[in-house]
This record gives C-alpha cells, structure tokens and sequence, in this order.
C-alpha cells in the first residue's frame, strides 16, 4: 500500500490529501525509476550502499529504493551507511532507531572529521569544502570493505541545476552533476536515483512523512552563500516563469557540441563544406524559433539582483 509509509503519523490526512499524497509519491518514484533505467543506475546483482544523512533528500531516496527492490524485476540489495562525524550536538539515536524500525540492513560509520576540519579552517569560515572530501574519502572506503557495487546520494535535479550555474558563475565550466559517474579513483560506482525529482516535490513528500530531519548545521559552517543565491535565483524563476527549470534541465540532455565553442569537444579547426545537408548545421541567418514565449509572473519579494551572483 502506497499509504502505509504514513501509519506513523501523529495527525491522519484527509481524504484528499491522501489523494494528493498518492500522486505525489506515484510522481517521484516514476521519475526515479526513469532515471535509474536511463542511466542503468542499477543492475542484476548490485549491492547499493544508499548514504544517509538525516535529510529529506537521503530519507526519500532510501524510500524509493526500497519501493524498487520490492517490484523492480532484477534482485539488489540495500545497505544504507550513516557517517557520524562527531559534530557536537548530533543526535546519534535518530538515524539507528528509525533504520531499525524499517528492518533496513545498516551501518553508522564514526569518524571524527569534525575535528580535523575545525583545525585545518579558520573560524569563521566555510569548512563545507574540506569536510566534503573528507567524508566522500570514508564513504568510498566503507563501500569497498561493504561490497558495495554502487554509492547512492541524494541530490536531485534542482541540485544538478545549481551545480550547472555555480560552475559557469564562478568556475568557467559548462559542468553539472552527473546521474552516475566513476570515482576519482576508478574504483566506486556513484549514482543520482533522484535526479529526475524536482526540489519541492521532495520537500513536500518528506514534510507530510514527517521523516526524523537532522539538520544540516550542526558544524557551525557558514552557509555556502553563493549556492543559496542561485537556489534563490531558480525559486523565483520557477515561481515567475512557470515550464523554465523543466526546460533547463531538458538542456542537460540536449547539448549540440557544434554549438559551442570548446575545440575539444569538437573538431573546428578540419571544419569544411560539404556537398549534402549538414546535420546541426549553421541557422545563423536565421532566428530561432521557440514553442511559446515566456510570460512572467510578478514576483517583488522573490526578486533576485543576478549580478551580485
């Protein structure tokens, strides 16, 4: 039953939010499912170590994935890996009490990195950096000593998104968030389940389970300042420019190298003319044509000063 996530919950829904809540949820594991079959995410066999943090990404994912190994038609196992990084303040109970709970096969890796960042960072400043690599390091290694043929995290398209912008604001990358990529190191599998979900439809989900959220800023970091602004930047123009973040991430999916401008991607300089039509090739003569021009929603209090980004 789609509902029997809900039996916990301290108020009972409405008939229509249970309604509303049925759809919702028929929506993230379709796109979840889609993404994982896309990229073929998960195979016969996999041993999928599924990283929880605590929040409402990792909480959603997990319960995707457990919908899936239910119906999906290939056999995969689920073990989902806790890192507790000795943050003062973290409650330790929350994650085992409710893995227990759901009979999920898990393991709460303590590794002091809370330590070691706060020496190496002044304070004040941003240790999200250093504290990211410290722990993709212990999750890499915990997944060789588990088995595990494939790493799941929990960032979804608004994440891709954000990533796409940060790099060409303040990187100069044309580079998102890959669905599935190798490590560094060539030897873990990484995967994004979640990377067809939009943001809200997650947030919705997770605040009407009531999943035990653990917060994010239990380090005392300062907030990632530029990731916020374009978050900020891509609420309002979903909320403005309603079909533009759908369209966006169509891009990612869309590219035309010919297009561009990076000689590595391709070959510029042996471009010649040719008898017979060239695929993508040159419009410039011509003005590109769009399905239906944006119309714009006022919104004063969501405004978004791009080039302070």
């Amino acid at each position: 039953m789609s509902l029997d996530i809900l039996s916990s919950q301290t108020v009972p829904l409405t008939d229509k939010q249970k309604y509303s809540f049925n759809k919702l949820q028929k929506r993230i594991r379709r796109n979840a499912g889609k993404a994982i079959a896309d990229f073929n995410m998960i195979e016969q066999g996999d041993k999928v170590m599924v990283c929880l943090s605590g929040g409402k990404d990792s909480y959603t994912m997990l319960d995707v994935l457990l919908y899936m190994q239910k119906v999906a038609p290939i056999s995969f196992e689920i073990i989902a890996v806790n890192l507790d990084q000795k943050q003062p303040g973290f409650p330790e109970h929350v994650l085992p009490e409710y893995l227990q709970k759901l009979g999920v096969q898990f393991e709460i890796v303590e590794e002091d990195t809370y330590s070691i960042v706060t020496d190496k960072i002044p304070e004040g400043k941003t240790t999200c950096s250093l504290c990211s690599r410290l722990r993709r390091g212990i999750l890499y290694k915990t997944a060789t000593r588990l088995g595990a043929t494939k790493i799941a995290l929990g960032h979804h398209r608004d994440d891709m998104l954000e990533t796409l912008f940060l790099n060409m604001f303040h990187g100069g990358k044309l580079k998102s968030m890959p669905p599935k990529l190798v490590s560094d190191d060539g030897q873990q599998m990484v995967i994004r389940p979640l990377a067809y979900c939009a943001e809200k439809d997650i947030s919705q989900y997770a605040s009407t389970v009531q999943y035990p959220i653990i917060p994010c800023n239990l380090c005392g970091s300062q907030e990632n300042l530029q990731r916020k602004m374009i978050k900020g930047m891509l609420q309002d123009w979903d909320q403005r420019f309603p079909g533009r973040i759908e369209s966006m991430f169509k891009a990612l999916q869309n590219v035309t190298p010919s297009h561009l401008a990076d000689n590595s991607l391709f070959d510029f300089a042996t471009l010649r003319t040719q008898n017979s039509p060239f695929v993508d090739g040159d419009i410039g003569f011509d003005q590109p044509e769009f399905s239906a021009p944006e119309t714009p929603r006022p919104s004063p209090d969501l405004a978004i000063d791009v080039a302070n980004i």
